[in-house]
């Protein structure tokens, strides 16, 4: 008969083993790539002695012969929860080291075990994907795997923020888990996503390429959008993930983390105005704008490298958390395009659904003009714009910088989108179109009469905007809330946010709407 303290040397031989994942040599490996192992990314995410893990000794199941006798430590992944900076989080990391984070049926019943519990609890999940993909040993139960972890990413979607770090190998059908969460970290190295990679794509196009031109964290950040925030190494993703937390709230059933100021500072800016070009054809850029608004100039953009027409990301104001969405004219003169449209949606979805304010910034010419647009599907894609805006109803305070024409000055927020306040620069045009193109038709026959061109076109432009776009005609009819001066902006804007956050806004009951995808 074995003693207690035979019972306790037991375990802990089984912990130093699993602990061990797979083994000095290559953990040793992985550190001359730049690369942590799994359990050292949980350490960074987790403050010391708080990560609680869930499934420890789980071991694969019978039924796959090819494995008899492989020892997994942990079956490949490492599940559980703790504190991240104070949060309560659940988080997975596969581990490349234990038969490469291969998905067999026992790995996956960790991760739903794990989603589960964070659905019933309210708590952020955090996924880092480092797998050479399904465990073509245990077949079709590999299979039946993936498509449980990809029920509860649906399951988990709206309810609690969904983050995956993409931080080595992610290929095949093992890139849908990422693809169905809110946001993705990819480093730029060691790190690459793809459904058929360049082998495959040869063999069945004859097409040759690269991995980094399908399957590349830059490409992704860039040219398809799957990435939403670039990395430079493990560390850096980590740290990332930590601040995009620190805005988001637990669960759909919590406000955001808002930490508002005791006053609000009536502080007025006079360099806000200063960022306003003299000429209003030459491009104003909107990140400087952004930056005198929010607390500190410090937001987390989402996208920053994907759409950059327009801009997404995090920030506070007066300490209340906020979405920022703003056109950027220094990019395509801050027109909407196919990519934007997407871009603005999908961001706008995810703050109605984690109850995150929204701030908008317009300088918006319109959508951008072009043949690719058109046949691309330009007004499948704008309408998701303008149903992201319409079907959200956390508070919605737009500003309107410079111009905002047709349908455009709609797609933005405006108040007929359900902008609970709409504010304008006194420079601000919103108009169903531009002046210059706007004359050639109103007053085609002045133009063409006039013996000085250059000079009436100047005339009848200023008539124009006098009559058809000065922001107090929109005022005088009540479709905006005030005209303010720049210098007001910061302080208006936040006395809005503190008074619409207790917004209530009750819908039709229906299942869900149709958006145009």
């Amino acid at each position: 008969m074995t003693s207690y303290s035979d019972d306790i040397d037991q375990l802990r031989r089984r912990r130093d083993a699993i602990l061990a994942c797979g083994g000095p040599a290559k953990i040793a490996e992985r550190h001359a790539k730049g690369l942590l192992s799994a359990r050292e990314r949980i350490d960074l995410l987790f403050a010391e002695g708080t990560f609680q893990e869930i499934g420890m000794h789980v071991r694969r199941g019978a039924g796959s012969p090819a494995l008899d006798g492989k020892d997994i430590p942990a079956d490949g992944v490492v599940t559980g929860t703790g504190l991240a900076d104070g949060q309560m989080v659940a988080a997975y990391a596969q581990d490349f080291t234990a038969m490469a984070g291969t998905l067999g049926k026992a790995h996956a019943g960790k991760i739903v075990r794990l989603m589960r519990h964070a659905l019933k609890n309210g708590l952020p999940i955090v996924s880092m994907q480092d797998s050479g993909g399904a465990r073509i040993q245990e077949g079709v139960d590999a299979l039946s795997g993936y498509g449980e972890v990809f029920y509860c990413n649906v399951l988990a979607s709206g309810v609690i923020p969904q983050i995956a770090l993409v931080l080595g190998p992610c290929a095949g059908g093992a890139a849908y888990s990422p693809a169905l969460n809110d946001f993705i970290i990819m480093t730029r190295q060691n790190a690459h996503m793809f459904i058929t990679g360049p082998e495959v794509i040869k063999a069945v196009t004859g097409h040759a390429t690269t991995m980094d031109e399908v399957g590349s964290a830059a490409m992704h950040a860039s040219v398809s959008g799957n990435v939403h925030i670039l990395a430079e190494d493990d560390a850096h993703a980590i740290a990332l993930t930590k601040r995009l937390l620190s805005y988001l709230p637990a669960n759909n059933e919590e406000d955001p983390p808002h930490a508002p100021t005791t006053d609000i500072a009536f502080v007025c800016d006079t360099g806000m105005a200063e960022l306003v070009p003299a000429d209003i054809t030459q491009p104003l850029d909107m990140r400087a704008v952004i930056a005198h608004l929010v607390d500190g100039g410090d937001m987390l953009e989402i996208h920053a490298g994907f759409a950059r027409n327009i801009i997404v990301g995090f920030a506070r104001i007066e300490g209340i958390v906020v979405g920022i969405v703003a056109n950027q004219p220094l990019e395509k003169a801050g027109a909407l395009d196919i990519d934007a449209s997407d871009k603005g949606a999908r961001f706008i979805r995810f703050c109605n659904a984690f109850n995150i304010p929204l701030v908008t910034l317009v300088d918006v010419p319109g959508f951008l003009p072009g043949v690719e647009q058109e046949r691309g599907g330009i007004i499948r894609h704008g309408a998701k714009l303008l149903f992201a805006y319409a079907a959200c109803t956390t508070p919605k305070i737009t500003l309107i910088v410079r111009k905002a024409y047709g349908g455009s000055y709609l797609a933005m927020c405006s108040q007929e989108m359900g902008a609970d306040h709409v504010f304008a620069w006194p420079g601000a045009e919103i108009a169903v179109m531009g002046a210059h193109g706007a004359i050639k038709v109103l007053y085609r026959k002045e133009l063409a009469a006039a013996t000085d061109a250059k000079a009436k076109s100047a005339e009848l432009i200023e008539r124009y905007r006098e009559e058809f776009a000065s922001p107090y005609l929109s005022a005088g009819k009540g479709y905006i809330s005030d005209v303010i001066e720049p210098s007001e902006t910061r302080s208006t804007i936040a006395l809005a946010l503190r008074m619409s956050l207790n917004k209530r806004e009750l819908r039709p009951a229906k299942k869900h709407g149709n958006i145009p995808l």
